[in-house]
């Protein structure tokens, strides 16, 4: 980078008009208008050397998703607006607001293949040379796959799991799954045996996708209870040997190759938009994935129109360059890399598979994206790779580097929206920022976007000061992604923008402050959770109204601001969502002496938990004392330690308690579903929690779990220094049990959770002094 290298070029920022079709937003509050032999995943030739899509096919695709195709279908009056049924219909969501005519994924890649037939769809590295696929062989990949699928004995409604990192592969699998009738599924590919064995019976998959033989195991492992799958594709490491029902993607093609085109052709007729075509599993605070059911008009619309409030440009206009690297199981990255690609002839390019362990600003920089997004977590790395680069350079180029910054960061804090600059503020730019922006790779991106958690002030300002503005999105799963978006012509700074084009939100309860929950409605909200019809009809109201259980605000100007949360649901700064009770539940259940467990990890890079021991209680007041349980001190015993209280546990870090909690700790992780559900550091307190400390309400839920403490490091052996009590306030007043509440405090900095955000099942509020 600027720190290390020679380098020129400055960063682009050219300004394009706006597609014509967007209409108006409508906002607004209650009652208002509102490892192994690694072979080619397929031979290059049957990547790249696929022959140019004839006229005759051309024209067949055109035909088979002209406008009236489905406008017959598409009366839905009996119909309900949601349904818990893989194979159901669901009632379009037409509006004043959003009265597009629905269209299925095969007549949104058509109407791109007339346009952007010859275009680089595709890109990708074999063997350290990029390759492209043109949208043309894309769609010829993708029926092959459809048919191979078919052939395979994909039934309808059925689901094509896809359980692999990003590849060419994994789109036209996708779309292939699509166009055959079939659902789409995302597996993690952290996931563990029994979490892909979950979501394989679950969405009754007939076909897994996989890239690796470590995936192709995990599969292995489960295949005995899974009664609805028929085969398994592997597309990039070879199979160890020869399986029955295990093929190669090549060995898929040829399939596909044997059925005639007028076989998928049928299929395809009879597709609605209304009908399921995307399953996104997302976690609860129960723990138990959910199934969100996404119809082809949640895709198309969404592709669209979520995407033009972002500013994304068709190729017309400036052919877009986007890098997939996050998880295409979670739907940011899915709607972002995939379908919006589609829709707009962008050209995406593939990182590899460690991107997030550094290859990808590697792939940035041979790229140049012009736009991309990364949640919180991959801003943060880039900002600590400047800032080791930084420490480590000359002292003249560290201070021209902060000098560029705050040069930087005072005009776009000052003057957010004006595109004169003082020449102070150009010459940083041109010396130092420009060359900044171009050794991370992004010298010619012009949008930047955040989303799937909440990002610091820190982060925001760090990149502000190398001009580049970060746009943010709030949307769930439910709602296809993005139903607030920002972007260079709609941004504030804090906020998620506004309601997409064509979306309504309102909030309800509002307190004085203007703060409630944020309930959603238009073409983004989702059909339903797959066979989940109790938690359907909690998350959708009577009038077709989704209830985000987020709390919110709308400015005068209609931008969002996120305040917190109804759910108690951890959001990492990785965009994962944790459901803590599972956690601290299993956490108890490994170790008896554990009286309370904690999970921190809102906003933050990893899971920790704060741990309290099983103390008795004294008579008259119900006051933890310091003398362990009969229990806990059986359970010293039997791992070596003579400790009778709770001080000489954690005033000496008692080696075989500790020892032995860690161990527990170990054996919560090996069953997580998958890497970042992990608790990556604890620590013991030295007081059980209770009403009189401020821990728990009358009720005896959580008020907050407050450090307490202001030194000490918590880490695997727990904190290395016994730190003094702090002291807490409150201010329970008029809140009744149950209610969540969002509670912002500091910590001390050696804990690592300072400004942390945390979630709980209130009787009352607390702040730290």
């Amino acid at each position: 980078m600027f720190l290390s290298l020679t380098l020129t070029g400055r960063q682009g920022c050219p300004c394009h008009p706006r597609c014509p079709d967007v209409c108006q937003a409508s906002t607004g509050k209650p009652g208002r208008a509102q490892g192994s032999h690694i072979v080619s995943p397929l031979p290059a030739s049957s990547l790249t050397n696929a022959q140019k899509l004839s006229k005759e096919s051309l024209s067949r695709a055109l035909t088979l998703s002209s406008p009236e195709e489905k406008d017959a279908q598409l009366d839905g009056s009996e119909e309900k607006l949601w349904t818990t049924r893989a194979d159901g219909h669901v009632r379009p969501r037409l509006h004043p607001a959003c009265p597009q005519p629905p269209y299925t994924v095969h007549r949104m890649f058509s109407e791109a293949l007339e346009k952007y037939g010859d275009l680089h769809a595709l890109g990708f590295k074999r063997q350290g040379t990029w390759e492209r696929i043109s949208y043309s062989q894309y769609y010829q990949l993708a029926r092959k796959a459809a048919k191979g699928f078919l052939k395979l004995g994909l039934e309808q409604a059925h689901s094509v799991a896809i359980l692999g990192f990003n590849s060419p592969e994994w789109f036209f699998s996708a779309v292939g799954a699509v166009f055959a009738g079939g659902i789409v599924t995302g597996i993690y590919t952290t996931s563990s045996p029994e979490a892909c064995q979950y979501i394989a019976h679950d969405s009754r998959a007939n076909i897994i996708v996989v890239d690796t033989q470590k995936q192709l195991e995990k599969i292995l492992k489960t295949w005995k209870h899974l009664p609805h799958l028929r085969a398994v594709v592997i597309y990039r490491d070879a199979p160890p040997k020869k399986m029955a029902n295990v093929y190669t993607m090549d060995e898929l093609m040829q399939l596909g190759d044997g059925l005639p085109e007028e076989t998928l052709d049928a299929v395809i007729a009879t597709q609605r938009p209304n009908q399921c075509c995307v399953l996104v599993y997302t976690s609860g605070t129960t723990g138990s994935p959910k199934g969100v059911m996404l119809s082809q008009d949640n895709i198309t619309w969404t592709a669209r129109y979520g995407s033009q409030a972002g500013d994304i440009q068709p190729a017309e206009v400036q052919q877009e360059v986007v890098v997939s690297y996050l998880p295409l199981s979670h739907i940011a990255a899915q709607i972002y890399d995939l379908w919006t690609g589609i829709q707009w002839g962008a050209q995406v390019c593939f990182a590899e598979p460690d991107a997030l362990k550094g290859s990808l600003v590697n792939t940035l920089r041979e790229v140049e994206p012009t736009s991309h997004m990364g949640v919180p977590r991959v801003w943060e790395k880039f900002m600590e790779r400047i800032q080791e680069a930084a420490a480590q350079s000359g002292f003249i180029r560290r201070k021209m580097l902060l000098w560029a910054m705050s040069v930087a960061l005072e005009q776009n804090l000052t003057c957010p929206g004006s595109d004169l600059k003082p020449f102070s503020a150009r010459l940083a730019d041109y010396l130092v920022l420009g060359r900044v922006r171009q050794a991370l790779g992004f010298a010619k991106c012009q949008k930047s976007f955040y989303g799937a958690a909440p990002m610091t002030a820190e982060t925001q300002h760090f990149f502000l000061g190398l001009n580049i503005r970060l746009y943010a999105g709030y949307g769930l799963s439910e709602t296809s992604g993005p139903h607030f978006m920002s972007s260079p012509n709609n941004y504030r700074l804090y906020s998620s923008g506004k309601v997409v084009p064509g979306c309504l939100a309102k909030l309800v309860n509002e307190d004085a402050e203007g703060v409630g929950e944020i309930c959603l409605w238009g073409r983004t909200i989702f059909m339903g959770y797959l066979n989940m019809e109790d938690k359907t009809r909690e998350a959708i109201d009577d009038d077709g109204w989704l209830h985000t259980g987020d709390m919110g605000r709308l400015d005068t100007d209609g931008f969002l601001y996120i305040t917190g949360r109804l759910k108690e649901l951890i959001i990492t700064a990785g965009g994962e969502n944790v459901p803590p009770v599972p956690i601290e539940e299993a956490v108890k259940m490994e170790l008896p002496i554990i009286s309370n467990a904690m999970l921190i990890g809102d906003q933050r890079k990893f899971l920790s938990m704060l741990l309290t021991l099983k103390c008795v209680l004294d008579a008259d007041t119900s006051e933890p004392t310091d003398s362990l349980t009969e229990p806990a001190v059986a359970f010293c015993q039997r791992v070596g330690s003579k400790a009778t209280t709770v001080s000489e546990i954690v005033g000496t870090k008692d080696e075989a308690v500790y020892q032995a909690i860690e161990q527990g700790i170990q054996r919560v992780n090996s069953k997580a579903t998958a890497r970042p559900y992990c608790i990556q550091k604890w620590a013991v307190l030295q007081r059980d929690f209770s009403i009189s400390g401020g821990e728990l309400g009358r009720a005896l839920f959580f008020l907050l779990v407050c450090s307490h403490y202001r030194r000490g490091r918590v880490g695997r052996q727990g904190p290395r220094t016994a730190p003094p009590p702090g002291r807490t306030q409150f201010c329970g007043a008029g809140l009744r049990p149950g209610r969540v509440c969002h509670v912002h405090y500091v910590c001390a900095g050696a804990y690592e959770f300072e400004r942390t955000t945390f979630n709980f099942a209130l009787a009352g509020g607390a702040v730290l002094p």
